[in-house]
């Protein structure tokens, strides 16, 4: 194989549209834009949506998106900050007294980050998978 030789696949390379250059081209006179209208100028073409005045399909339809509510009355916390609490019964009104939660707060959940060494009980609190089998590992218990 020579450098001279190579050359791109079949089909590959596409020659490019000469407009302007007689009746027998195919594209002579208008150039294959039509009669006369808005796309046969020069710098004939509008901005991406733009429908004539009409309002536009990506300001006719709803903004997307979706926060969800339940996440403001929800938090969560870590074994390591269960850790260094005094009490051996923690509740939600226990999280709040200590400033763990927000005032707002209903729903929480342990979360599997750092360890846990002794023995606590969880009472209304939810607990992840890993977090729930430290606690059992340090003799505690989860009530739901």
């Amino acid at each position: 194989m020579q450098l001279n030789t190579l050359s791109p696949a079949e089909g590959e390379k596409k020659s490019r549209k000469r407009v302007g250059r007689g009746i027998g081209s195919g594209f002579g006179k208008t150039c294959g834009r039509g009669h006369k209208g808005q796309k046969a100028r020069s710098g004939g073409f509008t901005k991406i949506g733009f429908e004539g005045g009409q309002m536009p399909l990506q300001r006719r339809l709803p903004k997307v998106g979706f926060s969800s509510r339940v996440s403001i009355i929800t938090s969560q916390v870590t074994l390591s900050e269960l850790d260094k609490l005094e009490e051996k019964e923690i509740t939600i009104d226990v999280l709040k007294q200590h400033n763990l939660v927000t005032k707002n707060i209903k729903r929480v959940k342990v979360m599997l980050s750092g360890e846990i060494n002794r023995a606590i009980t969880l009472t209304g609190i939810k607990a992840t998978k890993g977090a729930k089998s430290a606690i059992e590992a340090a003799k505690g218990t989860i009530k739901e």
